[in-house]
């Protein structure tokens, strides 16, 4: 194939701008590119300051045929590090961002040396791409970085508003047992409780930003060429099943980081997309460490917590006695910085490392790594999958209560730490992941999971054929 030329065909993806969105969908670009496709990754001026920040500034130069643009959001400019407010980020990308993307297109389309734009691989929850691609007559796939089971909710809100269940009558609905109600008329999903929809339906307003965006978004899926899930077939069966008796046209590609593992070496594999440093000194420490002894803690990068709730997480692990190593971002604790008690870190410095970010898929691979405590983010529990580690859960919002809730109950790879947080249930449940038959029953489970993912992603199996198709039938596909 030749270097530029009118026959290379070229993807333009958009994240949503967040890091759990723009991990995957960087895994994405970066196999669209190995199969031929000339790339333009779109991140927002506020994420690109920050990628360029964390991984320096020479880091995305010179690289062929994939290049890196940007848009504004909308929102007022800052150089603050961390991830901005989600539903005011939300409500902007709906109503500004689809001018800028507009005219990137039309730019990018004028540029010599560039391959005509020729399809756009969009989040998501950035649906007003779909007009972009309409006006370019090109094809438009919507990737959703959630789980399945997670999608599969959010196409339901209408269902929900429609039945009166959300938004919720008063405040009380969310301590009197109301969200223990069983909904038992979603398609493929057994035994599923209100409290395990996404978060975003415990909201007393009508009005809420972020419900009445995700319904929209969820709803629009079937104006896509199509939708692309980083999930794989034997994980969501019964879910997967129900998604496509509705949209025909889903295709499971994941997980994308098994995928991505198989790429050759070259400069562009090594693009990292984390928007904090990360540091690496954690792997030497883990290599000192026994196998399958350390639990590493890690709550992603949007969710925040009380000063309170991070003391008795921190209690609840130096009691256990287990080696420990947590991330703990600088903006993890809600409105002040996170600090904690001077006697937990005599206590507990020989055993536990502390870190502000780390390769956390290269840590879920390291042999010494025997749990691991998650917010139930849908990139952690794949990375969770990969690295055979069970999970200990506290989620914190949007799908990741679905996720906790199949981790738990449907794959038996997880065990549910409750919101309200105390000292001695952490130890108690720590003690059992790391000690126990429980812990060792999970660790069956996960192991047997990691090889279905293994087998989906080796050539033949269900995600490496459904990528191939998707790429020979929708995004070379003219429209």
């Amino acid at each position: 194939m030749g270097s530029v030329g009118a026959e290379k065909p070229h993807a333009v993806c958009i994240p949503y701008p967040a890091q759990g969105h723009i991990n995957p969908m960087l895994k994405l670009a970066k196999l669209l590119h190995f199969r031929g496709f000339h790339i333009t990754f779109v991140n927002t001026e506020y994420n690109h300051k920050r990628l360029l920040r964390s991984r320096g500034h020479g880091s995305l130069d010179g690289l062929t045929d994939f290049h890196f643009k940007t848009i504004p959001d909308g929102l007022p400019p800052s150089d603050s590090d961390t991830t901005q407010d989600i539903p005011a980020l939300c409500d902007s990308t709906s109503k500004h961002c689809l001018a800028p993307f507009r005219h990137l297109l039309t730019s990018l389309n004028q540029t010599d040396g560039v391959p005509p734009v020729t399809c756009i691989v969009s989040d998501g929850v950035m649906s007003f791409s779909l007009q972009a691609a309409e006006e370019l007559h090109i094809p438009e796939v919507l990737f959703w970085t959630t789980s399945a089971c997670g999608f599969l909710c959010y196409r339901y809100y209408c269902e929900l508003i429609k039945r009166g269940l959300t938004p919720l009558k008063d405040e009380s609905y969310l301590t009197n047992g109301f969200l223990d109600t069983q909904i038992d008329w979603v398609p493929g999903m057994k035994d599923i409780r209100l409290r395990d929809f996404p978060s975003f339906i415990r909201t007393t307003d009508p009005d809420d930003i972020v419900l009445n965006f995700v319904d929209r978004e969820a709803r629009r899926v079937s104006k896509a060429s199509a939708l692309i899930l980083n999930t794989f077939d034997e994980m969501e069966h019964d879910v997967l099943d129900a998604i496509k008796s509705k949209i025909p046209n889903t295709y499971t590609i994941g997980p994308l980081s098994i995928l991505c593992d198989q790429l050759p070496e070259s400069p562009l594999k090594s693009i990292g997309s984390n928007l904090w440093k990360e540091e690496m000194g954690c792997l030497e420490w883990l290599d000192s460490k026994e196998p399958g002894s350390v639990v590493y803690v890690n709550y992603g990068s949007i969710t925040v917590m009380t000063a309170h709730q991070m003391k008795e997480f921190a209690w609840g692990l130096a009691n256990s006695n287990h080696p420990f190593l947590w991330v703990i971002r600088p903006d993890l604790v809600a409105g002040e910085s996170a600090m904690l008690p001077q006697e937990f870190m005599e206590m507990t410095h020989e055993r536990g490392l502390l870190a502000s970010w780390c390769p956390q898929e290269k840590v879920l691979k390291h042999p010494s790594i025997g749990g691991f405590l998650t917010h139930c983010g849908w990139n952690s529990m794949l990375e969770s999958v990969g690295g055979g580690v069970p999970v200990l859960c506290w989620p914190f919002f949007a799908e990741q209560q679905t996720n906790c809730r199949y981790a738990c109950t449907e794959w038996g790879i997880g065990m549910e730490i409750d919101n309200n947080v105390k000292r001695d249930e952490v130890e108690e449940l720590v003690r059992e992941l790391m000690e126990r038959e429980k812990g060792k029953e999970m660790k069956k489970k996960v192991m047997e999971l990691k090889e279905s993912a293994e087998n989906a992603t080796k050539k033949g199996g269900s995600s490496y054929v459904n990528l191939d198709k998707l790429v020979n039938d929708v995004l070379r596909a003219v429209v």
